[in-house]
């Protein structure tokens, strides 16, 4: 895509080269998402900042990626779709589990009712735009989480709405990395 070329390291502007350079370090390449993205120092560094936050919060880290996934096939986002299936992969979820969750139209986690409802809730935040109603929030806490865990699907929505979105409109491709989990 001509508006949003794969940017270096050197040709990115110069607030984007140090969170691309820590990029590169962590992943061991520069993904093309964060390439492009990098055409906004400022959309680059809120979702890195975002992002963080997000993974520090209180949702184990399933759940999280249930959230992530559960956001990335609703957006249609295929490039998180890949990158957050290799992640599960490397949690060690249940083939089963990562099957259900790339799709958007899968049946209900079945063996799974807590992140069943992490995903229930997550589509529910994102079809009322938060306006979930007592109901959807009381059989959320009826699974054992709280409060807290409502907003922290808030903030996953939003840093991964973010993310989605940016791809989209990047058109970032998959990496090569990532072909095995496309």
């Amino acid at each position: 895509m001509l508006a949003f070329p794969d940017l270096t390291i050197d040709t990115a502007p110069a607030a984007a080269q140090r969170p691309m350079k820590a990029i590169q370090e962590h992943w061991g390449y520069l993904p093309s998402a964060a390439a492009r993205l990098a055409a906004s120092p400022h959309a680059l560094d809120g979702f890195l900042k975002l992002n963080a936050i997000f993974e520090s919060c209180t949702l184990e880290p399933l759940a999280r990626e249930v959230l992530i996934m559960t956001v990335a096939t609703r957006n249609g986002c295929h490039l998180c779709v890949a990158i957050h299936t290799q992640r599960l992969a490397g949690m060690g979820a249940e083939p089963a589990l990562i099957a259900a969750l790339r799709s958007a139209d899968s049946g209900p986690l079945d063996s799974a009712p807590a992140l069943e409802a992490v995903r229930v809730f997550t589509r529910q935040v994102l079809d009322t735009t938060g306006n979930v109603g007592d109901a959807a929030l009381r059989e959320f806490l009826a699974h054992g989480y709280t409060p807290q865990n409502a907003l922290e699907i808030v903030l996953g929505v939003g840093t991964y709405t973010l993310s989605t979105f940016a791809n989209r409109l990047t058109a970032a491709p998959l990496d090569p990395a990532l072909a095995p989990f496309a």
